[in-house]
C-alpha cells in the first residue's frame, strides 16, 4: 500500500457532455487493451485499486486512493495529452469521491448517464471493464465489493423505471438519422462497417424501421457471417467492400480500428460511378474510423456520434420524469450501501479541475 490511511473510493473523467470526439477519441482505450491500461494506471503512485470504463461516450477511472492529488496528477498526466499544464483537456475531466463516485457509478450502470438514456449497451460494457480489471489484477476487496453490488441497482432501475422505452441504444438513434436524411428506408441500401454490439444493435434497428438491403462488413468474416444471418443481410469481405459503395446509399461504421477505414482516396474512387446520388457516412466509432476529410468531399455527408445528442435531446426530455425517478432510486440506494462500500473518513473537498 502507497499510504496507511484507508483508500477511499474516486472517478476520474470525462464524457460527452465534457469533452467533443476529438478529445474523448485521444483517451479512448479499447477492449483488448483495458487489462493492460489498468496494470498501468494502477502502478501509478497514489492509485491503490481501480477499474477503467472506456466506451464511445466516456472514459472514466473508479480508482481507490488514501493519497488522491497525487494519484490525480499522474492519473491526468498518464492519458495522452492530458497534462495538468494543458488547460484544455484537464477542464473536460471531472472527479468525484465517496457518495458521489458511488452514485455516479450506479448512474452510469443504470443507463441515466449516457447520451441516449437507457441504452442497454453500457451495462455490458460496465460488466466487461470490471472483468478487465480482474483480469489486470488490479481490484481488490474495495473495489470487488462495489462493482459486484452495482450491477443490482443498475438492474433495478431499469425494471423499477420505463427509461426503457423507445431508442435506447447508440444504433437505434443512427437509424433514426438514416430516416431522416433518406426518408423511407425500405428502398435503401446500407452498408454496416462492423460487427461489434453497436453494429449489431444498428443492424437489428435497420432492420425493424423497414430497410431489406443491408450489407455487412468486418475483418473477422465469422462474425459478419453471423451478424448477416441475424439481419437477413448479406456479407461483403472486409477487403471488398469499397466497389460496393457505388450502389450504397448509407454506410454506418463501428469498428474498433485505431485508425481511418473511410479516407477521401477511397471515397473518391467511389464516387465516380455513383453520378448525382448522395452518399450519407454514420461514423458511431471512438476513435473515428472515417477521416472527417470526407465531410468535404462533393455529395458526401458525414455525421459522427456527437451528431446524435440533438436528436436525443428530445428523448432526453419525453423521460425527464422516468429519468428523476431513477435518480432517486439511486440515491436511496447510495444512503443505504454507502457505510457498508466506502466507510471512510470524508477528505476535505477538492477543488474542481480547471
Amino acid at each position: 500500500m502507497h499510504n496507511e490511511r484507508m483508500p477511499q473510493m474516486f472517478c476520474l473523467g470525462l464524457n460527452y457532455r465534457t469533452a467533443p470526439i476529438a478529445v474523448r477519441e485521444r483517451v479512448a482505450v479499447s477492449r483488448t487493451r483495458l487489462p493492460e491500461r489498468n496494470r498501468e494506471l494502477c502502478a501509478l503512485a497514489g492509485v491503490q485499486e481501480c477499474v477503467l470504463l472506456s466506451t464511445c461516450n466516456r472514459t472514466e477511472l473508479y480508482f481507490w486512493s488514501a493519497e488522491p492529488e497525487v494519484a490525480y496528477r499522474n492519473i491526468l498526466a498518464y492519458f495522452p495529452g492530458a497534462l495538468p499544464q494543458d488547460e484544455n483537456m484537464a477542464a473536460c475531466f471531472y472527479r468525484f469521491e465517496g457518495e458521489c463516485a458511488l452514485e455516479h457509478l450506479a448512474c452510469v450502470a443504470a443507463g441515466l448517464d449516457s447520451m441516449v438514456v437507457g441504452e442497454t449497451e453500457i451495462f455490458g460494457q460496465l460488466k466487461d471493464a470490471y472483468r478487465a480489471a480482474l483480469e489486470g489484477g488490479t481490484t481488490s476487496a474495495a473495489a470487488n465489493r462495489t462493482f459486484q453490488r452495482i450491477f443490482t441497482i443498475g438492474k433495478k432501475v431499469r425494471t423499477d423505471t420505463r427509461i426503457t422505452s423507445g431508442p435506447t441504444s447508440v444504433g437505434a438513434v443512427a437509424v433514426q438519422l438514416a430516416g431522416q436524411v433518406l426518408g423511407e428506408l425500405s428502398g435503401a441500401n446500407v452498408l454496416v462497417v462492423g460487427a461489434g454490439e453497436i453494429a449489431r444493435s444498428t443492424a437489428r434497428s435497420l432492420r425493424s424501421r423497414g430497410a431489406e438491403s443491408i450489407f455487412v462488413a468486418n475483418r473477422s468474416y465469422e462474425r459478419a457471417v453471423a451478424l448477416a444471418e441475424q439481419v437477413g443481410g448479406r456479407v461483403i469481405r472486409f477487403t471488398e467492400w469499397v466497389p460496393y459503395l457505388e450502389q450504397i446509399d448509407i454506410v454506418i461504421v463501428s469498428t474498433a480500428s485505431p485508425v481511418y477505414v473511410v479516407a477521401p482516396p477511397v471515397l473518391r474512387e467511389a464516387l465516380v460511378g455513383r453520378g448525382e446520388r448522395p452518399l450519407f457516412l454514420i461514423d458511431l466509432s471512438v476513435p473515428r474510423n472515417v477521416d472527417p476529410a470526407c465531410a468535404e468531399l462533393d455529395g458526401v455527408h458525414l455525421y459522427d456520434i456527437d451528431d446524435m445528442q440533438s436528436m436525443v435531446a428530445d428523448t432526453r426530455r419525453r423521460r425527464a420524469d422516468e429519468i428523476s425517478h431513477g435518480e432517486e432510486i439511486v440515491r436511496a440506494w447510495v444512503q443505504e450501501n454507502a457505510d457498508e462500500l466506502l466507510h471512510f473518513v470524508r477528505p476535505a473537498d477538492f477543488q474542481p479541475l480547471s
